[in-house]
């Protein structure tokens, strides 16, 4: 299966507790942050639920 790069691009203070924990879950902690994953439905919808915070490096 295809992997993606995802990359926290904004900062996740004053964001709400579900947005949080889902950057947490990505494996994402700190600004500029790339982690890469397999391109699974689960990852795809954590993506997607936060597109504000992060940005998908192809």
């Amino acid at each position: 299966m295809a992997t993606i790069k995802v990359k926290q691009i904004r900062s996740r203070i004053r964001c709400p507790k579900d947005q949080k924990r889902t950057l947490d879950a990505l494996g994402l902690k700190k600004m500029n942050a790339v982690v890469e994953h397999e391109a699974t439905p689960q990852i795809l919808g954590m993506v997607a639920k936060i597109p504000h915070l992060v940005e998908v490096i192809k």
